[in-house]
């Protein structure tokens, strides 16, 4: 028996048009969320990877997102650590949400005795879509004895702005008392909720990267712990002489706002929630909290930080849409 050649072969097995044997196909969203091995997350845009979540399982005590990528295939605009103090800073994990007082646990760093955990429990549910992408992820605040102290519901998402504009991960944190408590008290400090360690080249010490708020305000001492609806933190990224930055937005509807800002040369920020007292919640009135995170590229000025806190401010809630 005489075989037909491998190019018949191949021009025989050729895909036909899609809408002929596909008749019912969707189009494919352009950003997607997709669940990856030991229950972290990846968002990619046109199948290009821009964050991905981290849950936290040990040896860390918390959940993270790592990398922040202002273009498809470039450099992390975060880092791991501290570029200087990788020990008694390794609590420093790109983005990451966690406090240094809840009902007196300290579930900010990362060494000594007594300290806790926030654990992942569960992914509920991940959407996908045209313009965003994100999940709803669960955890539980315990003690170094394993006792719940809070229960942490994380609903955050990626969502593009198109047409060079970058993109913002909104990130919402509703918490309450564990079963069996009546209240949990975040206290007054200036460590939480949120933290951003920059790339080392972003930083103004390492790099010669810039910090401006939203009053007009630059640099460490202008900002430090003062209140802002937004700080950005933009320097050069990449080997090209290209500058990106991050802009920290607190949400116009959080409690306290506008949030003082902790901010630091060495190429950090976070926004606190408790820095003028402590914060107490109930299973009646939890706390519910907004941050976003513009990643833009090249160096903001105030005006597109402006625009750019305007459009979260209106953006609907994760996964509302």
């Amino acid at each position: 028996m005489t075989r037909p050649p491998l190019a018949a072969l191949v021009l025989a097995s050729a895909p036909v048009a899609v809408a002929e044997e596909l008749p019912d196909a969707k189009p494919v969203p352009l950003v997607q969320a997709l669940p990856l091995p030991e229950d972290g997350v990846s968002i990619e845009r046109g199948g290009e990877e821009r964050t991905r979540f981290y849950a936290g399982h040990a040896p860390h005590r918390r959940a993270f997102w790592y990398p922040l990528r202002a273009r498809a295939g470039g450099p992390s605009l975060t880092r791991m650590g501290h570029p200087h103090d990788p020990v008694s800073h390794s609590h420093h994990n790109s983005v990451w949400v966690s406090h240094h007082d809840l009902d007196g646990v300290d579930f900010w760093g990362d060494r000594g005795e007594g300290k806790g955990r926030i654990e992942f429990v569960k992914t509920a549910r991940l959407w996908d879509g045209d313009d965003r992408a994100g999940a709803e992820t669960h955890h539980a605040w315990s003690d170094s004895s394993g006792a719940v102290l809070l229960r942490e519901t994380r609903r955050w998402e990626w969502v593009e702005l198109g047409a060079g504009r970058g993109a913002i991960l909104q990130i919402e944190i509703e918490a309450a008392p564990a079963e069996g408590r009546a209240t949990a008290t975040f206290g007054e400090t200036a460590f939480g909720l949120i933290g951003v360690r920059m790339a080392k080249t972003i930083g103004v010490h390492d790099g010669g990267g810039r910090i401006l708020n939203s009053e007009g305000a630059r640099g460490e001492e202008a900002i430090f712990r003062k209140p802002a609806r937004w700080v950005d933190y933009s320097g050069p990224l990449g080997d090209d002489g290209a500058a990106a930055g991050i802009t920290l937005m607190d949400h116009p509807s959080n409690p306290r706002h506008p949030a003082p800002f902790h901010v630091r040369g060495d190429g950090w920020m976070g926004a606190c929630l408790s820095f003028a007292g402590a914060v107490e919640v109930t299973g009646d009135a939890p706390l519910r909290v907004r941050y976003g995170l513009w990643v833009h590229e090249g160096a903001a000025s105030r005006e597109q930080c402006d625009a750019a806190w305007a459009t979260f401010s209106e953006l609907a809630a994760p996964g509302e849409r």
